[in-house]
Order: C-alpha cells, then sequence, then structure tokens
C-alpha cells in the first residue's frame, strides 16, 4: 500500500459492531457530512467478506467484542487479501493488548467509541488517504504493553527484517518508530519530504509493511529494551 492515497469523492465506509445502537449512532453521525458515506453495516465479523467484495468501502470501523467472529480475527482475514479496505478498530483503553494485534495485522489505527464526531469524521478522512490514527504518544503507550512473555523472540526476528534496509532506510525507520512525522523526519536528516515519503514507501514494499505503525511496532520490537 502507498504512504499516501487520494480518494476521490466521499470515504466509503463499512460499520462492524453487534450493537444495533452503536451502528445507528455512528451511522447518522458520519452521514451528517458529505465526507463519508455509509455504504453497509455488520453486526459480527463474519459478514465482513460478503459485504467487502458487494460494496467496496474504502475504510472499515470494526468493533472488537462480537459473538462469532471477533473483529480482530475479522481484521487479520480482511488485510490479508488481495487491495484490502483500511481497518480502524472501536475499542476502549483497556483492550491494548488486542488493539495491538489488530495494528500488527494491519489495522491502520483506533478510536475510542466516544471519540467526538468531528474527529471521527477526521480520523476516517485521514486513513482513507493513507495516514494512521495514532499519536506518538498513543502509540507509545500500546508498545509499552506489549506482553513480554515472546519479547526475545519478537527482537531477533525484528532485528532480522530490518537488517534487509540499507542504512538510510533503517534510520529513517527507526525516526518512525519514534512518532515523528515526514517534515521532522526530513529536518533531521536533511531531506526533502518527497524523499522521506519515497524511503517510507521503499521501507513498506521491502518489509511487506501496511502502514507506518507497523514500521513503528517492528522498531520497538528490535531496539526495546
Amino acid at each position: 500500500m502507498n504512504d499516501v492515497q487520494d480518494p476521490s469523492g466521499p470515504v466509503r465506509v463499512l460499520l462492524v459492531d453487534d450493537d444495533p445502537m452503536v451502528r445507528a449512532g455512528l451511522t447518522m453521525m458520519l452521514s451528517g457530512t458529505d465526507q463519508l458515506v455509509v455504504v453497509a453495516q455488520a453486526g459480527d465479523g463474519a459478514e465482513v467478506p460478503d459485504l467487502v467484495n458487494r460494496h467496496r468501502p474504502d475504510v472499515v470501523l470494526m468493533d472488537i467484542r462480537m459473538p462469532r467472529m471477533d473483529g480482530l480475527a475479522a481484521t487479520e482475514r480482511l488485510r490479508a487479501t488481495p487491495d484490502p479496505p483500511e481497518v480502524i478498530i472501536l475499542t476502549t483503553f483497556d483492550a491494548d493488548q488486542h488493539v495491538l494485534r489488530a495494528l500488527r495485522a494491519g489495522a491502520a489505527g483506533f478510536l475510542l467509541k466516544d471519540t467526538p464526531p468531528e474527529e471521527i469524521v477526521t480520523a476516517v478522512s485521514r486513513v482513507a488517504r493513507g495516514q494512521p490514527v495514532l499519536s506518538p504518544s498513543v502509540t507509545r503507550r500500546l508498545m509499552a504493553r506489549v506482553a513480554e512473555s515472546d519479547r526475545d523472540d519478537r527482537r531477533g526476528v525484528a532485528e532480522g527484517r530490518l537488517a534487509l534496509l540499507t542504512e538510510r532506510e533503517r534510520d529513517i525507520a527507526i525516526r518512525v518508530g519514534e512518532g515523528m512525522s515526514n517534515a521532522e523526519i526530513g529536518r533531521a536528516v536533511y531531506l526533502s519530504v518527497p524523499t522521506v515519503k519515497t524511503h517510507i514507501s521503499r521501507i513498506l514494499t521491502k518489509l511487506d509493511l501496511n502502514n507506518r505503525v507497523q514500521i513503528a511496532l517492528l522498531v520497538h520490537d528490535a531496539y526495546d529494551s
């Protein structure tokens, strides 16, 4: 996936939540803007593949806890398909470990269910353009909650994958892991923003990753003590 995508027309959204009231509230809220259009709804993760094939959404707003297939399994399955839509997980802070699993599967970020409407609209629009919706502080908070049990195994795998990068690419990847924006990276390493974007696109391709959040998680696995 490219680091930046420019969708034409309103962003097409699929809502996935087992609570009809939540779906109704989100639909009413998102329908109040010409930036987004809700093309379909699902009450369970098992319904997602068929609805994605039929309606071709740009972004899926995915709840975690659902009866037959939860949002984590649905995200993993969806992101493993060719040209999948972006996924935003609907969650609360007490589900940090679940969110990390979703991010590793390729979700572009998460939203709390009590996020103000205008922020949800902005977040969905950003994700549709290829911009993850995780602030650096939240990224660090989530990564700090990774379970310790398999840390050494993850470190070895992550170090091996980062070794595939050139020295310049590895330096940029580390700065992505520190939560720096493209402009901040450019100033730090004396490169233009377009050149930084090119390097990040190459990193994503070389490491077979979906977005810069996954770069940050890989860097965390490799270098966190």
